[in-house]
């Protein structure tokens, strides 16, 4: 039973793919949560705290920590001191963590590109057949 078509199914199978190569990858594998705090880490603007990237991703501090750790530990985050207060730390990316996202991100434009492609041959198709039937 096909329950999804068009656009939804086009967005649905990306999201497959990119989670497909995720698991795949050399690495762990991330959470849902762990790869949210990534993102947010490398696309927008910081500084990034514990308190900031939990009232952003709207969990709870704990569960930032255990996913800064994993992070950490896998070589896609790390922690440096604010050098302000000593007592908080900023989160930032590593070149590791952003040559993996650099993989994501040109799997992601190239399946992009293939659906442009495909659309626009369909749009094509169906313009030639209308056409046809006009003529």
């Amino acid at each position: 039973m096909d329950q999804f078509a068009g656009l939804d199914k086009q967005a649905l199978s990306l999201w497959l793919d990119v989670t497909s190569r995720s698991v795949q990858a050399d690495g762990p594998d991330l959470t849902a949560r762990q790869t949210a705090l990534m993102l947010t880490v490398y696309l927008e603007v910081g500084p990034h705290t514990v308190r900031s990237l939990a009232h952003k991703l709207g969990v709870g501090k704990p569960a930032i920590v255990r996913a800064i750790d994993t992070l950490g530990d896998a070589g896609l985050v790390t922690r440096v001191p604010d050098p302000h207060d000593r007592r908080s730390v900023f989160v930032i990316g590593t070149q590791n963590g952003a040559s993996r996202l650099s993989t994501y991100a040109a799997s992601i434009a190239r399946t992009i590109a293939d659906i442009a492609k495909l659309d626009l041959h369909v749009t094509e198709t169906s313009f030639s057949a209308r056409d046809h039937q006009l003529a």
